[in-house]
Formats: structure tokens, C-alpha cells, sequence
């Protein structure tokens, strides 16, 4: 029986990684849910919350903090990049690397370490 349980699992959590990497942007759990269950029709959104976490502990998946929104999630280990958030149908992109060239003038005495930049407007989808 544990064979089985243990099948299952690798199972749902290829279908998950399968769908971040058909989509190749940030995902919410919900969105991942919609896009595994094309695999394995019978998924839970408790299971992709549940494998959402161990992607994440393995360093797989990264989070994506959506200002004023719930986390998205995205396959980690790409160049420093920003995103972007469609107003209409509230998807999230991807932004090939970073136009911010200098830094931010600081008040005296701080020191700069990273930064975020969100854009927002209407994905080619929704355009049409």
C-alpha cells in the first residue's frame, strides 16, 4: 500500500511542476491546480498548497509577492527579473531582466540591497 501512496504523490507533484513549466510564469496555487488536474484529474487544492510548500523547501519553486494579492509562485533560479499584472484577468508575467540601471538616491547613513518593481496594465490576451 505505501508503494502505491508514494506513486500517487510523485505523480501529483509531476503534474504541478508540469504545469509551472507549461505556463513559465507565476502561478497562484489556484491557477497550478487548474493547469495539474489537465494531468491528474482528481487533484486537490489542499494537495498543491501541500506540494506548492515542498517545491519551495527544495528550492524548486520561489515566491512571487504580488502587491495587495495572495503569493504566486514561479520555477526558481532565473536571472533577476520583474513582473508584470494584467488589470483585467489578473495573470501575472514575467519581465525579461531589469531596465533599473541606478540606484535609488537614499537618505544618509542607508545602505541598498535589492529592489522591486511591479508593472501593471493589460496582458495581449485581454487586449484583444
Amino acid at each position: 500500500m505505501p508503494t502505491t501512496v508514494q506513486t500517487r504523490n510523485t505523480r501529483q507533484k509531476d503534474a504541478i511542476r508540469a504545469a509551472f513549466l507549461e505556463a513559465d510564469r507565476p502561478l497562484s496555487p489556484d491557477e497550478a491546480l487548474a493547469l495539474a488536474q489537465k494531468e491528474v484529474d482528481a487533484l486537490s487544492i489542499a494537495t498543491v498548497y501541500r506540494n506548492i510548500g515542498s517545491l519551495v523547501d527544495d528550492k524548486w519553486l520561489t515566491p512571487v509577492d504580488v502587491p495587495g494579492q495572495s503569493t504566486r509562485y514561479e520555477v526558481a533560479g532565473k536571472a533577476h527579473h520583474h513582473h508584470f499584472q494584467c488589470n483585467i484577468c489578473g495573470t501575472v508575467h514575467e519581465l525579461e531582466g531589469c531596465e533599473m540601471q541606478s540606484r535609488p538616491k537614499l537618505p544618509r547613513g542607508f545602505k541598498y540591497s535589492s529592489h522591486e518593481f511591479f508593472v501593471y496594465g493589460t496582458c495581449s490576451s485581454c487586449t484583444k
